[in-house]
């Protein structure tokens, strides 16, 4: 599933059809394709893992949920979920969910809880997660209305990063150690964004797929945890559990 900052890699990518007007729509989405015949896009938002596209009286929201894929200026052979041709190209969406969001695209989001945001407010994640004591981290840290953006990679190495346990429980983690979780989901999703763009992410992972610890050299866990059942790699030795 692409996270928050893959999302981002989106948005930018598609900003020369920002101002655009849309002269070609077909799909198999099952919204009103005609609505945005000739309608011009006012601007691309994001917010998590939802990509927005703005109109004046409502926006479209796609979510790539776990295989969505889209291409610019090209095609894959599988029909799209939603194609808008431009006077200057072309964006295709596939295998990904489509809905039509009406109104003001403020009424839905709430941009401090995206960790991308330049409004991200961590002690409003702060407060949220004084609100779940008994939720095991692993699943806190994945709760898009705290951290939106923030997916199992990005969840997977800021643990690691923090020396904690995915399956601590929230209300038991020492403050101080509650803070740096906050401030690393935000620092982290930067820094993975950076290295995406570099095409080198993959490289930088510590914790995420990995079979050994780099800090223990000892085997790292691989199991599902939480009530999400993501995946988690974490060493037993080094990530203190708090419960």
């Amino acid at each position: 599933m692409p996270e928050g900052p893959s999302i981002l890699i989106l948005k930018e990518e598609v900003q020369q059809f920002a101002g655009k007007r849309i002269i070609e729509v077909s799909g198999n989405a099952s919204i009103d394709l005609e609505r945005l015949q000739d309608k011009t896009i006012l601007s691309f938002k994001t917010w998590g893992k939802h990509f927005l596209i703005c109109f004046d009286d409502f926006t479209i929201r796609i979510h790539l949920m776990m295989f969505g894929t889209y291409r610019i200026n090209e095609k894959k052979e599988t029909a799209p979920r939603l194609h808008l041709g431009f006077s200057n190209g072309e964006i295709n969406f596939y295998t990904c969910s489509i809905k039509v969001l009406e109104g003001a695209v403020d009424q839905y989001y709430d941009w401090s809880e995206d960790v991308l945001n330049e409004n991200w407010n961590p002690k409003k994640a702060k407060i949220s997660l004084d609100k779940i004591p008994n939720e095991k981290i692993c699943d806190a840290i994945l709760d898009q209305n705290i951290f939106s953006g923030v997916g199992n990679i990005i969840k997977n190495e800021v643990l690691y990063r923090c020396f904690v346990h995915p399956e601590s429980l929230v209300g038991k983690i020492p403050p101080e150690k509650i803070d740096e979780l906050i401030a690393e989901c935000s620092i982290y999703s930067f820094e993975f964004l950076y290295w995406k763009k570099k095409f080198e992410l993959k490289k930088h992972w510590l914790a995420y797929s990995q079979k050994e610890c780099k800090r223990c050299s000892l085997p790292m866990i691989k199991k599902p945890t939480g009530k999400k059942k993501r995946r988690s790699f974490f060493c037993t030795n080094c990530q203190q559990l708090h419960s």
